[in-house]
C-alpha cells in the first residue's frame, strides 16, 4: 500500500500542473481561458489557476468538466460528465465547452488541460448521430474488452470534441495543451481522445478495425451509414495534420504511468527492498497477465530471491457473451480479474508461492464500476473464496472478480485518488 501509494503521488497532478504551467512562460497581463477536462480536471484547474495568478495572467474564462467540486474562480463554469457512459450531464459539458470556446478572443490564450476519462465526460455526438447510438457505441467497446487506443480510434469518430475538433474551434487562438497520460505509449491523440491532435486514421481504417475485431454487424445503422458516407467522400473526414488550426497548438505531457512505477520503485528502495520494472507495459487480456506477473514472481521465489518487482500498464477484460445462453457479466474490473487470476495460480504453486503478495490497482482509485481500486492476491486468497462460498473459476468465467475477492477480504478500497495513469501491479516477494 505504501507503495501504491508513492506511485499515485508521482502522478499528483496539482504539482506537475503548477511546474508546467510555470514553465510556458506566459507574459505578465496575458489573457488566459481555461479548460481543464477529465478526471484530474479539478485539481489541474486548481494548480493553474494559482499559477496564472503567480505569473500575473488574467483568467478571462473557461470551463473545468471532471467528476466532482467546486470551481476555483468566478469565471470558471465547473460542470460534472458521466463517466464511463456518456449521459444528460456529458451532453451539457460538451455545450459548456462550446460557449467557452466561441468566446475565446484574438488577444487569448487558450489553456487546454487533459486526463483520463474526458472522452466520456464530455461526450456529444456529432452532427447527424443520435446520442443514443454514442452511448451504445461507448457501451459496446467496454464489453468487447478494446484497448484504449482502439477504442479512441473509434469513439473520437463521433463525438463533438474528439480528433482534434475543439483545436479547431479554438483556432487562430494559441493553444497550450498539458495532458496527464493514461494510456499506453503516452500518445497525445489518444489522450481524452485527442480534442487538440490531428487524426491520421481514416474511415477505411475504422471500418477495418471494426470488422476485425468482429463489432462491425453490431455497430448502430447511423454509426456504419456515417463511416460509409465519409469512406465515399459523401461526408467530410476527422481534422488532419495539415489542417491549419494545429499549427498554433502546442501540447506536452507531463504525467505518466512511467512515472508512477519509478516512484513505487524507488520508495520500495528506500525501504531497503531490491526492486526492479516489470518490463513490457502489461497490456491485453488481464487473465493472462495475471499468470504474466506471477510467472515471474515464481521465477526469482524458487531461486531464493527476495524484494519487489513493479509493472505499469493497462489491461482488458472482454464482456461480450460468446453464447446466447451464457451468463450476463458480473461485477469487477480489471485489476481484479488480473488479481483473482494471479491468485488462483499461486494457489496451486509450492512453497515459493506462499512469499508472494501482488496488488493490482488502478492510479485513480477505482476498478471497473465498482468501489474498489483493485485487490490484492496471495496464496490464501482463492481458498478464502471458496470457504465463503465462492468458486473463483465461475468468477473467473462471468467476469465476477468483485464478489470472490470481497469475500475473501482481498479488495483494496482505496477512494478516488484525483489523477489517472493507468494501473500499477506491485508484487512483493518476501
Amino acid at each position: 500500500m505504501a507503495l501504491y501509494d508513492a506511485a499515485v503521488g508521482a502522478a499528483d497532478p496539482s504539482p506537475l500542473t503548477t511546474d508546467a504551467v510555470h514553465s510556458l512562460s506566459l507574459e505578465g497581463r496575458q489573457r488566459v481561458r481555461l479548460f481543464s477536462l477529465g478526471k484530474a480536471a479539478q485539481a489541474m484547474a486548481v494548480a493553474a489557476v494559482e499559477a496564472l495568478r503567480d505569473s500575473g495572467c488574467e483568467l478571462a474564462g473557461g470551463v473545468i468538466v471532471a467528476a466532482g467540486g467546486a470551481s476555483p474562480h468566478p469565471r470558471l463554469v465547473a460542470l460534472n460528465g458521466d463517466h464511463p457512459l456518456p449521459g444528460p450531464r456529458s451532453l451539457l459539458a460538451a455545450g459548456a465547452v462550446a460557449d467557452q470556446a466561441a468566446a475565446v478572443g484574438d488577444d487569448e490564450i487558450a489553456l487546454v488541460l487533459l486526463s483520463g476519462g474526458a472522452t466520456s465526460l464530455i461526450a456529444a455526438p456529432i452532427a447527424g448521430v443520435a446520442q443514443r447510438d454514442l452511448v451504445r457505441l461507448f457501451d459496446l467497446l467496454h464489453r468487447a474488452g478494446l484497448d484504449v487506443h482502439a477504442m479512441n480510434v473509434v469513439r473520437k469518430r463521433f463525438t463533438q470534441w474528439g480528433a482534434g475538433r475543439l483545436a479547431v474551434a479554438l483556432a487562430p487562438a494559441r493553444t497550450c495543451v498539458l495532458a496527464i497520460s493514461d494510456v499506453p505509449g503516452d500518445d497525445p491523440a489518444d489522450v481524452a481522445s485527442g480534442p487538440c491532435e490531428a487524426d491520421v486514421s481514416t474511415a477505411g481504417d475504422v471500418l477495418a478495425l471494426l470488422r476485425d475485431v468482429t463489432l462491425l454487424a453490431e455497430l448502430p445503422p447511423g454509426l456504419r451509414e456515417h463511416l460509409e458516407a465519409v469512406r465515399r467522400g459523401d461526408a467530410p473526414e476527422t481534422p488532419k495534420p495539415a489542417h491549419h488550426a494545429f499549427g498554433g497548438v502546442t501540447t506536452s505531457i507531463i504525467g505518466s504511468n512511467l512515472l508512477a512505477v519509478a516512484a513505487a520503485l524507488g520508495r520500495a528502495r528506500a525501504l531497503g527492498m531490491d526492486a526492479e520494472p516489470g518490463g513490457e507495459p502489461l497490456t491485453g487480456d488481464a487473465v493472462r497477465c495475471g499468470s504474466r506477473v506471477t510467472d515471474a514472481l515464481m521465477a526469482r521465489a524458487e531461486r531464493g530471491w527476495a524484494g519487489c518487482i513493479v509493472w505499469g500498464g493497462e489491461t482488458t477484460v472482454s464482456r461480450l457473451a460468446s453464447a446466447v445462453d451464457s451468463p450476463p457479466p458480473g461485477l469487477g474490473g480489471r485489476c481484479q480479474e488480473l488479481a483473482l487470476a494471479a491468485a488462483r495460480k499461486l494457489s496451486t504453486g509450492a512453497v515459493a508461492a506462499r512469499r508472494i503478495t501482488i496488488l493490482a490497482a488502478g492510479t485513480d482509485g477505482r476498478d471497473g464500476p465498482t468501489d474498489a481500486a483493485g485487490a490484492f492476491a496471495d496464496a490464501n486468497v482463492w481458498s478464502a473464496a471458496a470457504r465463503h462460498g465462492r468458486d473463483g473459476d465461475e468468477a473467473l468465467g462471468c467476469h465476477d472478480s468483485y464478489s470472490a475477492l470481497d469475500a475473501a477480504g482481498a479488495l483494496f478500497r482505496r477512494g478516488p485518488t484525483g489523477t489517472n495513469v493507468m494501473d500499477i501491479v506491485i508484487g512483493v516477494v518476501r
